[in-house]
């Protein structure tokens, strides 16, 4: 087992060795230790099932836990989100999204209702002790955020405690409007351990360095952080009052020019919010040295994300491409052990590091 530790005190604190992103020991203990125990972003509900009767099947972090699942709407609205492998012989259930009456597994012809329940299977007439409870899809944790899903194999926090976060400072936004956009949505393979495009994301300290013109828009001396059990926040201000929130009274920032809302959802979820919709941003591991990094687009009132704020968009993110594919190879120096966080400016990547470590 390997051991990793992170000081509660930032100002005492060395962040992870170098060590913890070239060890592929490491790379695979995080699947069960901390992907496995996680939420994950789905989707919207009205882009994956927008109909009754309606499945759509995927992958739980495809190409890294890569378990089948499906989303289920049944003839009430209901949502579900259920095993996507038979329980006779392991086959895949449902390979296209689309309408359906029930679930049939094509192998061998075993049957289940839209709740998931088994229905019926030829040539088991004789079978003792048949059907039993495993013999129905097993259901898996799905929990609705608007219209946003998430879903989990065995989360180790109930999503209350990230609802309620994200209630706190969104939860006056209109999100049953929000319309996924898939023009501007878009994937990136960036050649990077997934954590180190986490820690780049968890601090506004490069913005000056790495990202002049969001420098140009952003107050970064009142750039803040705030920490909470599961993830993070970071407020960006603007330097002028354009673009920014329309707060209710009751907000705590309510007065202030705030440019976005920077959630991150521990190990692998952005949620981005502007005053023209959300960027969802999902980290996905491909190996130790390759990730992948999923943008999806929400709209919402007047389109303004159009034109300059995309460019911008895109540009931010090549931008972080080239700094976190720079720290990994800089990070397989044999000199290099492990650095210090600044307590002023690091606090999301200290708390980030140690999630990491202790869950290790």
């Amino acid at each position: 087992m390997n051991r990793f530790k992170i000081d509660r005190d930032i100002s005492q604190a060395e962040t992870l060795p170098a060590s913890f992103y070239r060890d592929q020991t490491v790379f695979a203990q995080m699947k069960e230790d901390i992907f496995a125990r996680s939420w994950q972003f789905i989707g919207d509900s009205g882009s994956l099932v927008p109909l009754d009767n309606f499945v759509h099947p995927f992958f739980f972090l495809e190409n890294y836990l890569h378990e089948p699942m499906a989303l289920i709407r049944d003839q009430n609205g209901e949502i579900r989100c259920t095993s996507n492998v038979c329980t006779h012989r392991g086959n895949l259930v449902a390979h296209n999204p689309g309408t359906v009456k029930g679930l049939t597994c094509m192998y061998h012809g075993r049957r289940w209702d839209l709740k998931g329940k088994f229905k019926s299977m030829p040539e088991f007439q004789d079978a003792k002790n048949f059907p039993r409870p495993c013999d129905d899809l097993h259901q898996f944790k799905l929990e609705e955020w608007g219209p946003f899903l998430f879903t989990a194999l065995d989360p180790e926090v109930d999503f209350s405690i990230i609802r309620a976060f994200l209630d706190t400072y969104v939860g006056f936004l209109p999100l049953q409007e929000f319309k996924y956009d898939s023009i501007s949505s878009k994937d990136y393979l960036v050649n990077c351990h997934w954590s180190l495009y986490c820690d780049n994301y968890l601090e506004g300290f490069h913005i000056p360095f790495v990202h002049p013109d969001l420098n140009a828009v952003l107050d970064y001396g009142s750039y803040a952080t705030e920490l909470f059990d599961y993830g993070t926040l970071q407020i960006g201000y603007a330097n002028g009052a354009d673009e920014t929130f329309d707060l209710p009274k009751e907000h705590l920032l309510y007065g202030k020019n705030v440019a976005a809302f920077y959630f991150w959802i521990f190990p692998n979820i952005m949620l981005n919010f502007y005053p023209w919709g959300l960027s969802v941003n999902v980290v996905k591991p491909i190996s130790s040295n390759k990730t992948k990094v999923s943008f999806m687009t929400y709209l919402h009132g007047e389109n303004k994300f159009e034109g300059a704020a995309s460019k911008l968009m895109d540009k931010v993110e090549r931008e972080d491409e080239y700094v976190v594919e720079g720290v990994h190879q800089g990070l397989h120096s044999r000199v290099y052990k492990s650095g210090r966080f600044s307590p002023t400016r690091e606090q999301g990547v200290h708390h980030f590091q140690r999630m990491l470590a202790d869950r290790l």
